[in-house]
């Protein structure tokens, strides 16, 4: 439930059409979920960060060693614009777009966002099977992960919806979506 100022408790926002934006660290399932929730509600996935690959000509990885993070960020901000238009669908973002105030404000203001949540454990899990997360590279993933939660989970906790995701079945998370969007 959702508290209001006057800390009464609030039904979570139901989903009215507006594209959905799963927002949430690396490792919680964005794409996986995302493509799953979009199947089920027989509606459009996409990625951004293949959007931002295809855009680019080049892997976010690249384009973080060539032209840096800031750059990154401006690129995945108008990748993520152009993505939302009004049509329903699904998106994943990668895990520092929510953290971009102007990002942030147009997934708030044009869609409906949804925080995937879940422990540094289960995300440290979940990334060590691939090496192309370029804020891991040569670096111990839990303690980067519980280090990323600290700084960008009361960020992420100004979507309107919150799904905790655990070390379960992906369809438990979908699942938990539907039901807390009114699906």
């Amino acid at each position: 439930m959702l508290q209001t100022q006057d800390s009464l408790p609030q039904p979570p926002p139901r989903w009215t059409g507006r594209p959905i934006v799963l927002v949430g660290l690396m490792g919680v399932g964005k794409s996986t979920v995302g493509r799953r929730l979009a199947q089920r509600m027989k509606l459009d996935f996409v990625d951004a960060d293949h959007e931002i690959e295809h855009a680019a000509g080049m892997t976010i990885a690249e384009i973080f060693e060539r032209f840096g993070e800031d750059h990154f960020r401006d690129g995945e901000r108008r990748v993520i614009a152009r993505l939302i238009d009004g049509t329903p669908k699904v998106i994943a973002t990668g895990g520092g777009a929510f953290m971009q105030s102007d990002t942030r404000e147009l997934i708030l203001g044009q869609a409906l966002a949804i925080w995937l949540d879940a422990s540094p454990d289960v995300l440290a899990e979940r990334v060590r099977r691939r090496d192309t997360r370029p804020l891991l590279r040569g670096k111990d993933p839990r303690k980067v992960l519980s280090d990323l939660a600290r700084v960008r989970n009361p960020v992420y906790a100004l979507a309107p919806i919150r799904v905790v995701s655990q070390h379960a079945p992906h369809d438990a998370t979908v699942s938990a979506i539907l039901k807390a969007i009114g699906q």
